[in-house]
């Protein structure tokens, strides 16, 4: 949709309180468009109170409603977890199950507004406008959506931060954007992910970023600490002994394994639209639940059910970057890793040292495969090694075969 097409409908603007969503809720109201604003609450730490975002958008002159998105924003952190959803470079994609979340709750919102067409401030080169518009497809299929950022009326009258300023304050809309950062931030329950400006450089080195959730492992305290994680059926139900419901248990994650700089990562990403992205991402809780759950799967897994779990594993990932996370494929996933996960409980210890997590122990594991005696270099009850010689045999058969056939080239 177009801004003259707007007229007739009323329309929920998903807002951060930012320059960008006073500029375009300024825009639409000044055209006569019915409009509200609505902005999620997802815990991001670098908001201090989500009512900030409501007094931001005031001089507006629209009405603004914030969510409350926490515990969805918890569970999903932990779903991500049970699934080890990881995306290129082996990042915890935080935006993207963020606006999972977030398009599922404000749709409600903002139907029970009776709002006809939602519209966003992602802009037309990167991957939220997919996900904004994909999620509102699917979710709300009889739902409108308006992308100011790719509306030529408002791209010829607003080129740049410049043009923004000027238009707010011509209209007595504060408009401070403060010095100029070296990169942009997204921040949520999941973690942070850091972009653009300077970062768009890969001469430029990821240290000029000043976490939030995190510190750098240099600035780790000099100390090893454990952490001890209870897992059931594949979803952590307590840490270092105290048993916590997911949205507690995800800030008190984030801050232990924060503290020692845990799960700091820098990626050169492929985005859904074809180019590559650079991005500097926190997500201290989810890796270090994310680690602990793993050391899980690896002793109640087999063999095949764990190449399956990392097929289902890598399109979780990728239908949630990819704004498809309610689509069949991912359910279907998900289903699939919940079967294998039924199994996935036990305690694992876990050492962190300046940004380092490494395995102490786990133990009661009801369901674990492991067997110390059938493992065993040394004499033991367990796997005797002769029995292996018919299997080995059985092996040759085969390996022999393509030999003679000449199917195998050896390397020059």
């Amino acid at each position: 949709m177009l801004l003259n097409e707007l007229q007739g409908h009323k329309v929920g603007i998903c807002v951060s309180g930012g320059l960008d969503s006073k500029t375009v809720t300024a825009r639409l109201l000044e055209a006569g468009v019915d409009c509200i604003c609505f902005t999620a609450d997802l815990a991001q730490p670098d908001e201090t109170d989500i009512s900030d975002v409501v007094e931001k958008m005031r001089p507006t002159g629209a009405e603004t409603i914030a969510v409350d998105l926490r515990d969805e924003m918890a569970a999903a952190c932990l779903m991500m977890v049970r699934a080890q959803a990881m995306y290129d470079g082996g990042y915890w994609n935080t935006t993207g199950i963020a606006r999972a979340v977030t398009v599922k709750g404000l749709i409600k919102a903002m139907k029970e507004h009776g709002c006809t067409v939602l519209a966003h401030g992602a802009t037309g080169r990167g991957n939220d406008q997919l996900r904004f518009e994909r999620y509102t497809n699917v979710l709300a299929p009889d739902m409108s959506v308006y992308a100011p950022w790719r509306d030529p009326e408002l791209l010829e009258q607003f080129p740049g931060r410049t043009e923004m300023v000027a238009y707010l304050e011509s209209k007595g809309i504060e408009a401070s954007v403060g010095p100029r950062k070296r990169y942009s931030t997204d921040a949520n329950l999941a973690g942070l992910s850091h972009e653009a400006e300077d970062l768009e450089s890969l001469d430029t080195s990821c240290t000029i970023v000043n976490p939030i959730m995190c510190v750098w492992p240099h600035e780790a305290p000099d100390e090893i600490v454990t952490a001890t994680l209870r897992f059931v059926r594949g979803v952590c139900v307590a840490l270092n002994g105290e048993t916590l419901e997911p949205y507690e248990l995800m800030l008190k994650a984030n801050a232990l394994a924060g503290k020692h700089g845990i799960g700091l990562k820098n990626a050169l990403e492929n985005r859904v639209i074809g180019t590559k992205s650079r991005g500097v991402y926190e997500s201290p809780g989810l890796e270090l639940l994310g680690t602990g759950l793993r050391a899980v799967y690896q002793a109640t897994m087999d063999r095949r059910s764990t190449g399956l779990f990392h097929a289902m594993s890598r399109l979780v990932a990728e239908q949630i970057y990819d704004g498809r996370l309610y689509d069949p494929g991912a359910r279907a996933s998900m289903a699939g890793i919940d079967v294998l996960a039924e199994y996935a409980t036990g305690t694992v210890e876990l050492g962190m040292y300046k940004g380092h997590l490494y395995f102490n122990s786990l133990r009661d594991t009801p369901h674990s495969l492991y067997n110390e005696a059938d493992s065993s270099m040394e004499a033991s009850d367990g796997l005797n090694p002769a029995s292996s010689q018919g299997f080995v045999e059985v092996l040759a058969v085969e390996a022999t075969a393509l030999a003679k056939a000449g199917q195998i080239h050896s390397p020059e």
